[in-house]
């Protein structure tokens, strides 16, 4: 009996001795606030539900980025905008400036978003804009990944590869994406009178603006197979109700760019930190993530610091630098025929947009087109991240602030989009050795200098 006694005494006082290091090691906070909680069940583990395409945008994981923690010694985070339903970052944005010109009046159901983009925007507006129930038309660069287009248009949005040329040019895409807006707008007024009461043709309407495009195309010389005749049906809107005209998004100078990452994205690092961050590290094209981040963050707190991560070609390193707009390809007799000498895709540009001016940086890195496909590679052996060019080139922007800051830091950037959509270019091995880039390093060689 006493045997069984001293057993059962031992029994529980190792119940007891579990109970309390279950409780303990549930209880303990993680070693960092970025870490996963742990869950205490199944039922509490699962995905809130989301109500429609929309409501699965944002609050995307920030994702340790665990050989360049590793190597310098810092925590090196980038935040995973590749998981967005759209697969990049703009998708954001695209929300934002629907929104937004739904709220004004700008653009009504029914619809046409114009954008003239080099990828990533086009594919977010023309994955979102049916959810609000408007159409999608977009104008890309010919020297833009085929595969971008080829994107838009599964997603029903009508495409136009034009040639690249200067932001000065009647014919750069952005401008004329702003000339198919007002096409549109001038083609659902026209009108004819119905008991009195102004009546749009819309289908006429959308003929004729379909046709126009197609003849833009000849006249451009572009492969008119790059243009589609058809449009996403809405899905809240009537598609037999009237026209109601176009809408440029303007990503560039639309304000709505950089408040989507300043209210959104720059809120949700901050949370996601707890306020434990040291830097933030981003490249620019339109400039509203870098902004709308940056301004956020030093207004929570003054002494993170914010940096650029420049492409060749692009002219914002020396303005942030130097206080002048300026790049060595600009001189004269090197001037390229695209503006932008690099692989890279949706980054670097030569003016400084309205989003970009609402940057808050405190210095600027510049970066090459070998680092960046070096860091793509040594990202997919070393993590399993396929990420494109751009979220390559900011991870060569972490390494550069991290070995600078010196260990025990912690470095935010963000994971742009995936490599899927570069497939033709940043991944594709022919292109790459007909440019010189054949990716050669075993670790971040590259990045010694």
């Amino acid at each position: 009996m006493a045997a069984a006694t001293a057993a059962g005494a031992a029994a529980a006082a190792a119940a007891v001795s579990l109970i309390a290091c279950y409780l303990l090691f549930r209880n303990r906070s993680t070693k960092v606030p970025w870490a996963p909680t742990v869950r205490s069940s199944c039922a509490s583990g699962r995905r809130t539900r989301r109500r429609g395409l929309v409501e699965a945008i944002g609050n995307t994981p920030l994702i340790r980025i665990n050989s360049l923690s590793d190597a310098t010694g810092c925590e090196i985070l980038g935040k995973a905008e590749f998981l967005n339903p759209g697969g990049s970052v703009k998708d954001r944005v695209a929300v934002k400036i629907i929104e937004e010109a739904l709220e004004s009046g700008e653009l009504t159901c029914g619809g046409t978003v114009t954008e003239g983009s080099a990828g990533s925007t086009a594919i977010s507006l023309a994955t979102v804009a049916p959810a609000y129930g408007c159409r999608c038309h977009v104008v890309i660069p010919d020297d833009a990944a085929i595969e971008k287009s080829q994107i838009i248009e599964a997603l029903g949005a009508t495409v136009e590869r034009v040639r690249p040329v200067s932001i000065t040019h009647r014919d750069h895409f952005v401008n004329i994406a702003r000339r198919r807006a007002l096409e549109a707008n001038k083609l659902a007024a026209v009108q004819t009178q119905t008991n009195g009461l102004v009546h749009v043709d819309s289908k006429t309407a959308y003929d004729k603006l379909a046709t126009m495009q197609r003849e833009s195309n000849r006249t451009q010389n572009n492969d008119p197979s790059h243009v589609s005749a058809q449009m996403p049906r809405s899905g809240k809107c009537n598609p037999s109700s009237d026209s109601k005209g176009g809408f440029f998004a303007d990503q560039f100078e639309n304000m709505a760019n950089y408040r989507a990452h300043y209210e959104w994205t720059g809120p949700e690092i901050w949370e996601q930190t707890k306020g434990s961050l040291d830097a933030f590290v981003a490249a620019a094209g339109t400039g509203g993530t870098i902004a709308g981040v940056s301004r956020y963050l030093k207004e929570k707190n003054k002494s993170i610091r914010c940096f650029l991560m420049d492409p060749p070609g692009s002219g914002l390193f020396n303005k942030v630098t130097r206080g002048v707009m300026y790049t060595k390809e600009e001189a004269e007799g090197k001037r390229l025929k695209n503006p932008f000498d690099t692989i890279t895709e949706g980054i670097g540009i030569n003016r400084v947009t309205r989003n970009f001016m609402m940057a808050e940086l405190d210095g600027a890195y510049r970066g090459t087109d070998r680092e960046a496909v070096e860091m793509s590679r040594f990202l997919l052996r070393n993590d399993g991240l396929f990420v494109g060019s751009s979220s390559a080139m900011n991870c060569v922007g972490a390494v550069r602030v991290a070995r600078d800051l010196g260990p025990g830091h912690t470095i935010v950037t963000v994971l742009c989009d995936s490599g899927m959509r570069h497939l033709s270019k940043f991944f594709n091995d022919q292109y790459l050795a007909d440019h010189g880039l054949t990716p050669t390093a075993t670790g971040l060689e590259f990045l010694d200098k």
